[in-house]
């Protein structure tokens, strides 16, 4: 007799096994009708798995992440029915979810074209309309090997014989003629299936491997109403006007070609941005007591050896030989931050100790990954490394948690959202240090104010990590900080410092890092503010710009005044119209244009305007000054994108 515990600690007893929709059921015929599928003790289950022993359980409905991950699985099984249907031979290898979706690759000799996509979005709905049940079968691992092999289902064998334990009862989920396989769950009845979109197609090597054939994968995304499949499809088309590659050509920025995939060419404009942003993180890492380094762009084998990322990372990693010696170009920072802290015997006196670099970083990226300035090759990472003792944890991660809300809040993100890592089933180091070290980072994050999601079985084998994710103006989440302990580093490659009682021991590490990629956090911020950049950070401040060429000389003092004040000015001295000037720095999103004609020059003043129209009226230099550096030293805070 299973007895159910609820999340409210509420307690049902059934008389004999019990299914999550029974459950439901039980509670009321709505949430019955709602019901998607449920975890038991943890674990994901579909509506109609019985439950036969006392369990704790969260029924999922569509107004659920997890339900609404459930709703996006079975679309992309629906896919996988219509497809079959329009394409017979067609062979069919994954369809799982995605952020915001989902996709199906599938092995099929003709090229699927924009009105393949249209009808096959026609056929699915037609399919979900008739509302059929989804009916799951658990079977033998030969009887579903059986199944495929009558069908011919090759993708789904080599499944099977790879990846499935013989012993095992892999789920089948038959969608009226259609049979796929997966460890579910997915929804009781398809009528939950109906607000989808099919978005795009591009080709995908099967497992990844670029050996293998080469896939097509139909990407879609769904959500539990119409209007919300609504309201995501216009932020993507506000998204497309944003992108970072679009608005890059536009304000002259940076360009990508083929010679160097997923490396950046970077325009003046671009590199003024750059620089903003790297003295400004500069100046921030020396008030928080970091001390900047630099380590070799190219290293010896045998240090990757040592650190394990030759064996777990080869593969990322861009090697060359030279006077019979292998060398890997860096993927990350770490090692060579522990060859300083190794050069010298240390002593706790000298912790807890904060290594700084601004990284060049390659990673062997797949070139179908490779995505503008977002997902690159040849990036630049704010990268740190902390040195410090057990006790001196708590204290280090609270300070960079004050020190990463102050950035954030200078670059306009305000809302961040904070995820702890705990332990994951296999881990370094003991019990009692985990513990410890995930109660610390706790303590760090209510000594900052923040609240934080916990993510069991999620840390990094050698330490639990917090990730930071900023939210951008179209309510888009962007994973950039984190700070993890790492354990295992220090020992593996042998970093110790001589203790008060003159023993020698290990220092625990922080890895961490605000901004992650520069690459990758320009490529934000430029879509979040839409190359309207706040005024610190736009590569031209200010345009100045003469009616007619009797304030050319004027125009020619002002510029000098302002450049030598350390601002970054643009005079316009064209023989062109004052309308086409204006309209022209206004498209380049240049925040302050000042119009000079006979009356400014006659007055010693300025007629000042704004990107967005706005008539900030006439005042002398010094008080544009004044304003221009007021502004500035607001940085990104209280600035709407």
């Amino acid at each position: 007799m299973p007895v159910i515990t609820l999340p409210d600690g509420s307690k049902r007893p059934f008389e004999n096994p019990v299914s999550v929709y029974e459950v439901a059921a039980s509670i009321g015929a709505g949430l019955a009708k709602a019901t998607l599928g449920g975890r038991v003790n943890g674990q994901r289950v579909d509506a109609h798995d019985l439950i036969t022993e006392d369990a704790d359980l969260v029924i999922f409905t569509p107004k659920d992440e997890d339900g609404l991950e459930i709703i996006r699985h079975s679309c992309a099984h629906l896919l996988g029915h219509a497809i079959k249907q329009l394409f017979p031979d067609v062979k069919m290898a994954i369809g799982p979810t995605i952020d915001n979706g989902f996709y199906y690759d599938i092995d099929l000799e003709q090229k699927l074209t924009d009105e393949d996509i249209a009808r096959l979005e026609a056929r699915m709905l037609e399919l979900a309309k008739t509302e059929y049940d989804v009916v799951k079968k658990n079977v033998s691992w030969q009887e579903a090997y059986d199944v495929f092999t009558a069908r011919g289902e090759t993708y789904k064998l080599e499944i099977l014989d790879r990846d499935v334990p013989k012993d095992a009862t892999p789920g089948l989920y038959h969608h009226e003629e259609y049979v796929d396989m997966c460890r579910g769950p997915h929804v009781p009845n398809m009528r939950f299936c109906l607000n989808f979109k099919l978005m795009r197609t591009s080709g995908a090597y099967w497992r990844g491997d670029s050996n293998n054939k080469m896939l097509q994968r139909i990407y879609g995304t769904a959500f539990a109403d119409a209007k919300q499949l609504k309201a995501y499809l216009n932020l993507l088309e506000e998204a497309a006007k944003r992108d970072h590659r679009k608005l890059a050509k536009k304000f002259d920025l940076f360009h990508l070609q083929d010679e160097a995939p997923g490396m950046v060419f970077w325009h003046p404009k671009g590199w003024t941005l750059w620089q903003q942003i790297e003295q400004y993180m500069r100046t921030k890492q020396n008030d928080w007591g970091y001390q900047e380094v630099k380590t070799p762009m190219i290293m010896d084998r045998t240090l990757w050896e040592k650190s394990g990322h030759w064996e777990n990372y080869r593969d990322n990693m861009f090697t060359t030989e030279s006077e019979k010696r292998d060398f890997a170009v860096k993927p990350m920072n770490c090692p060579g931050h522990i060859q300083i802290f190794n050069h010298g015997l240390r002593s706790h006196k000298d912790l807890p100790l904060r290594l700084a670099e601004f990284g060049s970083c390659h990673r062997n990226e797949a070139s179908g990954a490779l995505h503008g300035i977002m997902r690159v090759r040849g990036f630049v990472q704010d990268d740190a490394h902390i040195f410090c003792t057990e006790e001196q944890v708590v204290a280090e991660v609270a300070a960079f948690n004050q020190m990463l809300k102050s950035i954030y809040d200078d670059f306009g993100f305000t809302d961040i959202a904070v995820k702890l890592s705990l332990r994951p089933e296999k881990y370094a180091g003991t019990l009692e240090t985990w513990n410890k070290a995930e109660e610390g980072l706790r303590i760090a994050l209510r000594a900052a104010g923040l609240e934080w999601e916990e993510l069991p079985g999620e840390g990094a084998f050698y330490g639990p990590k917090i990730e930071y994710q900023i939210k951008d103006a179209l309510g888009r989440s962007w994973q950039c900080g984190t700070i993890q302990l790492d354990y295992v580093l220090p020992e593996r490659l042998d970093a110790e410092y001589v203790a008060e009682d003159n023993q020698r021991k290990r220092p625990v590490m922080l890895h961490r890092a605000i901004l992650g990629s520069f690459e990758r956090f320009l490529g934000i911020l430029i879509e979040h503010y839409e190359g309207s950049f706040p005024t610190w950070l736009a590569p031209a401040q200010v345009a100045v710009m003469n009616i007619t060429d009797n304030q050319a000389d004027y125009v020619k003092m002002i510029e000098k005044a302002l450049r030598e004040k350390g601002f970054r000015v643009i005079p316009d001295l064209r023989n062109e119209k004052i309308g086409f000037k204006i309209r022209e720095h206004t498209i380049q999103r240049v925040p302050y244009l000042l119009v000079i004609g006979d009356k400014e020059v006659e007055n010693q003043s300025l007629a000042v305007r704004t990107r967005d129209g706005q008539d900030l009226g006439v005042m002398n230099l010094e008080a544009f000054i004044a304003h221009l550096t007021a502004d500035i030293a607001r940085r990104g805070r209280n600035i709407s994108a």
